[in-house]
């Protein structure tokens, strides 16, 4: 069965991504079934019929498009039942869940009590009582899993939370029984389920711990072997090893050692790295991707949360008389934090040398030489090389080598490059290489850190955006509120401009009128409290003759309905298509021809989409601008209003400035550096 959350046939109710994931899920009950569709796919798979496709519904997707809901030909889901042994409700944990959707904001309150959700058929037949009517999810459907299923129904039965271990001989009968099927669909998902049952119940610790959380080729690494078998049950540790990617072995031993009961047994090896295994990066970013699309030539990975790990340790363990071989456990690395106690990271294979551009992005106004800065840093002890810099043609930089050496390592050196552009507007990159020992690397190294999810490591290529622009601009002091997080002050610092980061005393008690323009952050209105109070000043500012710039706002838990002078409404219309058509609705107006005349160029190399959340209706005091829209949906015209309010300009847009400023994209400079000279 599966169950889309929305329509394949609603296209435009809501934005294309999700009706795209639901037209795939339609597409794909056919594709499964049929042998000619992707066939080089039945070497490591085989065909697959769905019994059926089920869209989970709403009076809400009904009432937006004006139509009555009907729960007559609907089946229907009481998704409010309770977990006893959880304690929840399934209500409560899908809020929980919802709630670590961290950076969407997707915070929930969990529900209690009967909710009911409603499935509409979109392929294959009806049920009557449940939604997995007609599928056997048995061991019934493998044949010679009779004595593996009433096994296991017997282990089910004879569960006690308190003596846990009582069912372990019923459970290892079972194992027995499941080795002996065919390699049958599952068998090898269910041998590693039932092998961590069996862990459980005998309440079995295994682990291997590093002393570092990152090497390299060469490295030596301290390994320390825990094991502890907290039950009555006989345990013998037999055999040990540890393996990397492509599997080859860095230790094996075969031991006897018996563990007894809650005695705790602990070996330390030091292993020497010798891999040909790619860095310990997330595999859909080893290569380079297309627009919208990761590239992953493995197809046995996707899908995959995470990549396996880079170390793996296999434990052979003897329990009772039955031989388990406890494999593909991680190799982690964990020490002890003041606050958090126990804390977990992944082992990484790094480079021994990597570079961290920290000027990713480099604008230029005009040919005066910048600065970028390099930080050099060191992957493993002792090691020492030459770093070059690499630039496009008629680009330089000095120094273009630079030597380096360490002997600890994390040491790290800071170079500073002088980049001189062309005279005229150019693009390229600059990137770093470094060389040890006739080796190439070319890695920045990026880490990841927060409390709901594992470390992540990130070994992009080593290399900065260079953008030589043709602009010509207005003004030189411009106040920011910053709102949900941006990068666009520091990108408008890069073209020349001194911007003021500005706090509700500012507003409130500082003289606006010394400021060019006055720009509010993305979702301002969603994130800034004080803004409800302040707009009456920012919009007396604008009276005044200044000048406003609001970037978008999401349409829901807005602080002010007052978000300009004159009244618009937000709405969810947005341009995903990041290349689709941009059309002038006013070509004479001043935001299009000054500083900066803006043409169809200044819309190409733009990156993810064009905007976002754009206002559906305005005061006819607003001009619209700009037109787009995805392909086959109506034109979108609200993404940047302007209107003269007093003697100033409030400038409302949904495009997404926030992404194509960090990206370097020319002509969203051109284009926002005219918003934030009007008037001048």
């Amino acid at each position: 069965v599966i169950i889309t959350r929305f329509s394949p046939d609603r296209a435009g109710l809501t934005h294309g991504h999700h009706t795209a994931s639901a037209i795939l899920a339609k597409e794909a009950f056919e594709a499964a079934a049929d042998p000619n569709r992707f066939p080089e796919q039945l070497t490591e798979v085989d065909t697959w019929q769905v019994r059926r496709v089920f869209w989970n519904t709403s009076e809400w997707f009904y009432r937006r498009s004006g139509q009555t809901f009907d729960p007559s030909d609907k089946f229907r889901i009481d998704v409010g039942a309770y977990n006893s042994q959880l304690g929840l409700s399934y209500t409560e944990i899908s809020a929980l869940s919802r709630s670590m959707h961290k950076s969407q904001g997707f915070g929930s309150t969990g529900r209690r009590g009967q909710v009911n959700e409603w499935l509409a058929l979109i392929k294959g037949d009806m049920p009557t009582d449940d939604f997995m009517e007609g599928i056997d999810v048995s061991w019934s459907r493998v044949p010679g899993a009779e004595k593996l299923s009433e096994l296991l129904r017997q282990a089910d039965e004879s569960f006690n939370h308190e003596h846990p271990a009582a069912i372990v001989p019923l459970l290892l009968e079972a194992y027995g029984e499941l080795l002996k099927l065919d390699n049958v669909p599952w068998k090898f998902t269910k041998q590693d389920e039932l092998e961590e049952i069996i862990r459980g119940c005998l309440g079995l610790y295994l682990e291997v711990v590093a002393d570092d959380y990152s090497v390299t080729q060469g490295d030596s690494l301290s390994l320390k072997v825990e094991l502890v078998n907290r039950s009555e049950v006989p345990v013998t540790w037999k055999a040990i090893s540890i393996q990397t990617p492509e599997h080859r072995k860095l230790w094996s031993e075969t031991l006897d050692v018996p563990l007894a009961t809650n005695k705790i047994v602990t070996e330390t090896q030091v292993v020497a790295i010798n891999t040909t295994a790619p860095w310990s990066e997330p595999y859909w970013l080893e290569k380079e991707g297309t627009v919208g699309m990761y590239r992953v030539d493995d197809p046995l990975k996707i899908g995959q949360p995470e990549n396996k790990p880079f170390l793996e340790a296999g434990f052979g363990i003897q329990i009772e008389n039955q031989f388990i071989s406890f494999s593909h456990l991680p190799v982690v690395y964990k020490r002890n934090d003041p606050v958090d106690g126990e804390v977990y990271r992944p082992l990484a294979y790094i480079p021994p040398v990597y570079a961290n551009i920290l000027d990713p992005v480099l604008i230029l106004a005009d040919n005066t030489p910048k600065t970028v800065r390099v930080n050099l840093s060191a992957g493993t002890e002792n090691v020492s090389g030459t770093a070059r810099i690499l630039m496009p043609e008629g680009w330089q930089a000095e120094p273009a080598e630079i030597p380096f050496s360490f002997t600890q390592k994390g040491a790290s050196q800071l170079v500073e490059i002088s980049v001189t552009p062309p005279k005229k507007a150019s693009q390229g990159e600059l990137m770093v290489e470094m060389e040890v020992e006739g080796e190439t690397y070319n890695r920045s190294l990026q880490v990841i850190e927060y409390d709901h999810i594992p470390v992540q490591t990130l070994l992009p290529v080593a290399k900065a955006r260079l953008n030589r622009l043709d602009i010509k601009k207005e003004g030189e002091l411009i106040g920011y509120i910053m709102g949900a997080g941006d990068e666009i002050p520091s990108n408008l610092e890069q073209i020349g401009y001194q911007v003021d980061m500005l706090e509700e005393g500012d507003v409130a008690n500082g003289d606006l009128t010394q400021y060019d323009a006055i720009v509010l952050g993305v979702r301002a209105y969603n994130t800034v409290g004080w803004l409800k109070f302040q707009q009456p000043k920012l919009l007396e500012y604008v009276k005044q003759g200044g000048t406003m710039v609001v970037q978008y706002n999401t349409s829901f838990r807005l602080v002010t309905d007052e978000l300009a002078p004159y009244p618009l409404t937000l709405s969810r219309d947005r341009v995903t298509v990041e290349e689709a058509e941009v059309r002038m609705l006013a070509p004479k107006h001043p935001v299009l021809r000054s500083p900066n005349k803006i043409t169809e160029a200044d819309f190409e190399g733009w990156v993810q989409e064009r905007g976002l959340y754009f206002p559906n209706e305005w005061d006819d005091a607003f001009t619209p601008i700009l037109s787009s829209n995805d392909p086959g949906e109506t034109p979108k015209d609200g993404g940047l209003l302007v209107a003269q309010y007093g003697e100033g300009w409030y400038v409302y847009s949904g495009y997404s400035w926030f992404r194509e400023l960090p990206a370097g994209v020319p002509g969203a400079y051109r284009l926002f550096v005219n918003l934030i000279s009007l008037g001048k």
